[in-house]
C-alpha cells in the first residue's frame, strides 16, 4: 500500500501522472496490493507511447498494438499453464508457491513458509466452497509475528 499512499499525498496538475494515481488506487482498492508495480508498469507505457507518438505513431495504432500484445502474452502463458488439479500433492506444492509470492512483499516475508501452508491448508479445507466464512481470521493489533 505504500505505493498508493505516497502517489495519493502528492499534488499533481499534470495528466499522465493523475492517470498513475488512479491506477494505483484502483489496484490498491480492488486488490490490496501491486500499487508500484502497476506504477512502474504504468509509466514504462506511458514512456514507449510518448516514444511511439513523437515518432508520428496515431495513438489509437498505439493502443491497438498494446491490445495484440496482451492477447499475445495471454495465448503465450496458457499455453505454458499446467494443470495439476488431478494431482493433489502437486497442486498443493502450486498452491503453497503461490502463497509464497503473494507473501514476498509483504511483512510475513520471514515466515512466509509457516503463512504459505496455514493459507493453503486452510483454502483446501473449503473443498471448492467460496464461503470464506469457514475460515477463522484472527486479527491482533500490534507486537510481532
Amino acid at each position: 500500500r505504500q505505493g498508493a499512499t505516497i502517489l495519493g499525498a502528492i499534488m499533481v496538475d499534470n495528466s499522465a501522472a493523475k492517470v498513475l494515481i488512479d491506477i494505483a488506487k484502483t489496484q490498491d482498492e480492488t486488490i490490496g496490493d501491486g500499487t508500484t508495480s502497476v506504477a512502474v508498469l504504468c509509466g514504462e507505457l506511458l514512456r514507449e507511447g510518448e516514444k511511439l507518438i513523437n515518432a508520428r505513431i496515431h495513438p489509437q495504432t498505439i493502443i491497438e498494438g498494446w491490445r495484440l500484445a496482451a492477447q499475445e502474452a495471454r495465448v503465450a502463458l496458457e499455453a505454458l499453464a499446467t494443470d495439476n488439479s488431478a494431482d493433489e500433492a502437486l497442486f498443493r506444492e502450486d498452491l503453497i508457491n503461490i502463497a509464497r509470492t503473494t507473501l514476498s512483499s509483504k511483512l510475513l516475508t520471514h515466515e512466509k513458509d509457516h503463512f504459505a501452508e496455514l493459507a493453503v491448508s486452510a483454502v483446501l479445507r473449503l473443498r471448492g466452497s467460496n464461503n470464506l466464512d469457514y475460515i477463522q481470521i484472527i486479527k491482533k493489533p500490534g507486537g510481532s509475528l
